[in-house]
């Protein structure tokens, strides 16, 4: 098993690694690899962060998984603006889930994003995955999600990075998170983008979020 930073030429792998992993789990098909197709080019996209996790598969090494990162914000109840960063999406290609890789890949992201100087990461996502590596709720720690900030949302999470660091930079106030702009794409974009790969079908399965 080996970490390393992505580089151009694993574009195209990660990229379909990402649609089959999110391929019909949240809504029908997917967007999240045109986010990171598109993503790359964003002046938050962290490229420190942009790790892929390869793994001897049949005897080959081949890329299993991917994460990468972005600088965004919590914004302070008094207007100043607190630079952290998050993540997503992380990927893990489908016949390997739930053995571990993606909770390995993240481990070492999370460490490397501290040694960067990243105090706290903010995420939507299920806790009972996430908490597993030290993730709480974000109303826990007076953290709101700006798309929905009158909610305790269970599924907005964090996760401080440097000890301390929440205590310091909220002073005993409150603060939203504001996730970068790269994330939200139209549906447009993604289809014209996903013409490119083979044909999947798309179904409406119970649990999806749209």
């Amino acid at each position: 098993m080996k970490i390393r930073l992505e580089i151009p030429g694993d574009y195209s792998a990660v990229e379909n690694l990402t649609r089959e992993a999110f391929w019909n789990v949240y809504k029908p098909g997917c967007s999240e690899h045109y986010v990171l197709h598109a993503f790359r080019k964003r002046p938050e996209f962290i490229k420190e962060l942009d790790f892929v996790l390869e793994d001897d598969i049949n005897g080959k090494m081949a890329i299993v998984a991917h994460v990468m990162f972005a600088e965004s914000i919590l914004i302070r109840s008094d207007g100043i603006q607190i630079p952290i960063c998050t993540f997503g999406p992380i990927s893990v290609t489908p016949l390997l889930q739930r053995k571990g890789y993606g909770r390995t890949l993240l481990t070492y992201a999370l460490e490397k994003a501290a040694q960067l100087g990243y105090g706290a990461v903010c995420i939507t996502g299920n806790i009972a995955f996430y908490g597993i590596c030290g993730f709480v709720t974000a109303s826990s720690r007076n953290v709101k999600y700006a798309e929905d900030p009158d909610s305790d949302t269970p599924y907005f999470l964090l996760k401080e990075l440097r000890p301390g660091f929440l205590n310091e930079k909220l002073a005993g106030m409150s603060a939203s998170f504001k996730e970068p702009d790269g994330y939200f794409v139209s549906d447009d974009d993604v289809e014209t983008f996903d013409s490119q790969f083979p044909p999947k079908q798309k179904f409406t399965l119970p649990g999806q979020l749209f």
